[in-house]
């Protein structure tokens, strides 16, 4: 994409940055900076820049080779609209780690429509997963 970068190397992540928008996410009010800093620190990471400032952010918690978590994905506000959230999930799903996942797996509450276009469907009637969900964990810390 034109004037923006999308990179998977972990020293240029900007922690505080990413922790700033995932503090105030419908997904993880209120979570602190070292879990922010540890989670990435244990996922593939993928950053887009522009002029030096990160602005957008995923992470995939993943073995490398059979299953892989998509979460954590935002672009800035500001740099809405230009297809970036796009590119970043197809960067993300052609990377080696995640090419042959048998099972790539996330939870939004409003971008399915992001998600279909990179081939996610919906778990609808699906018994065979299970699942613990604790959303004030982070008011708790």
């Amino acid at each position: 994409m034109e004037n923006y970068e999308l990179s998977t190397d972990f020293a240029r992540l900007d922690l505080q940055a990413i922790h700033a928008y995932l503090t105030r996410s419908y997904w993880s009010p209120g979570i602190p900076l070292e879990i922010v800093e540890r989670a990435a620190r244990n996922s593939l990471c993928f950053g887009v820049y522009t002029q030096g400032a990160q602005v957008g952010f995923a992470r995939v918690v993943t073995d490398c080779a059979t299953f892989a978590y998509l979460c954590d994905v935002y672009v800035l506000e500001a740099h809405r609209g230009r297809g970036l959230s796009k590119w970043m999930m197809r960067e993300a799903m052609a990377h080696p780690a995640l090419a042959g996942a048998r099972r790539v797996m996330l939870a939004t509450r409003d971008a399915h429509g992001l998600y279909r276009q990179s081939g996610f469907t919906e778990c609808v009637g699906n018994t065979n997963l299970m699942e613990i969900v604790r959303p004030e964990i982070y008011r708790r810390v």
